[in-house]
């Protein structure tokens, strides 16, 4: 069994720790939230020792590996702290609040080899990963064209503020929604390392931006459009999807469906020429324990099997979170300049 510790007990957090808490390889040690009311909740309706400091509850419980679901501006000093420890760690997206801290955590995460994971779902999503495949495969030829976007009714008036309303905390369309569409196209398409231009739109928000449009460039030269929009109430609930153009096809996708236009009979096995729609029910494997899409279950799963020596440490590591926080970094340069 792994022991496991989880420091946050918020939204992901009560998620990540629910799924935890029915996995076969994993035994929960601890959760520790600075929220009393959160803490005596837990003690009185869960089976899960909780703590409203996270130091002792790692001094008790010596647990093998961390969850971290706290706001951005803990995760650098709080991942390090647990790096130090020798634990393993998975953390909240997005990774870090500037590129430096990320670079610095990866390095030590490799010194340490310790089983790193940041909690980018999308890539455990079956119509993305199967756009990873096609993609990877050459079946739509040279890419010559992409558009990642998302929409979603996060912030539809003016509200009161929250740490997500403040930039030195990570708040902001940009670092909380538009990181997950950085990071699939990163996954998909080739890892962006050029923004050639930007714009940070406040909607509702007074310090933060609500909508997030740049011109990228990947490092293998295809270009691309980012449009992220958390103030856009015409959605019920948040929609990412990714648009890829190539000299033998076209590829529309969502977390949903699969939409694939072939040029020529040259096809991979089951698509054919034409028009070719697959659904996340047929392309996503089952877990074992269903909360919310079976994408949250997935990226715990491989990290503990990760951790068991099972599979390699290769998706969502912190290394290929850093190179989400580069892009987040350029766009906010190109927008300030």
């Amino acid at each position: 069994m792994i022991k496991v510790a989880l420091i946050g007990a918020g939204k992901m957090g009560i998620s990540h720790l629910s799924i935890l808490g029915a996995h076969p390889d994993v035994k929960v040690v601890g959760v520790a939230d600075t929220s009393k009311l959160v803490t005596d909740v837990l003690e009185k309706y869960s089976p899960f020792p909780a703590f409203t400091d996270y130091k002792k509850m790692l001094n008790e419980t010596k647990p093998d590996a961390v969850f971290i679901s706290v706001p951005t501006k803990y995760h650098a000093s709080m991942v390090e702290e647990m790096l130090q420890k020798d634990l393993h760690v998975f953390v909240e997206k997005p990774f870090c609040i500037t590129a430096e801290e990320g670079e610095k955590l990866m390095t030590l995460a490799k010194e340490k080899n310790k089983i790193n994971q940041v909690g980018y779902h999308n890539k455990f999503i079956g119509t993305f990963e199967e756009v990873k495949r096609l993609v990877s495969k050459g079946h739509l030829g040279d890419i010559q064209h992409f558009h990642g976007e998302a929409y979603g009714p996060v912030v539809i008036r003016k509200a009161k503020e929250t740490w997500r309303s403040d930039p030195k905390e990570g708040g902001g369309c940009l670092m909380d929604y538009a990181s997950h569409v950085i990071d699939l196209i990163n996954y998909l398409v080739a890892p962006v390392n050029k923004v050639h231009g930007s714009m940070l739109k406040s909607i509702y928000s007074n310090q933060v931006d609500d909508a997030v449009y740049a011109l990228l460039e990947t490092e293998n030269r295809i270009s691309g459009v980012l449009s992220v929009n958390w103030s856009e109430e015409t959605y019920r609930k948040m929609s990412t999807g990714i648009t890829i153009m190539g000299s033998e096809g076209k590829i529309i996708s969502d977390a949903s469906e699969l939409k694939i236009y072939f040029k020529t009979d040259k096809c991979p096995d089951g698509y054919s020429k034409g028009w070719n729609t697959r659904y996340v029910t047929d392309l996503t494997p089952g877990v074992d324990f269903y909360l919310r899409g079976e994408e949250y279950s997935a990226q715990i799963d491989y990290f503990i099997a990760a951790i068991k020596g099972d599979i390699k440490n290769g998706k969502n590591s912190f290394a290929s979170a850093w190179q989400t926080d580069k892009v987040i970094s350029l766009i906010k340069n190109k927008a300030n300049s």
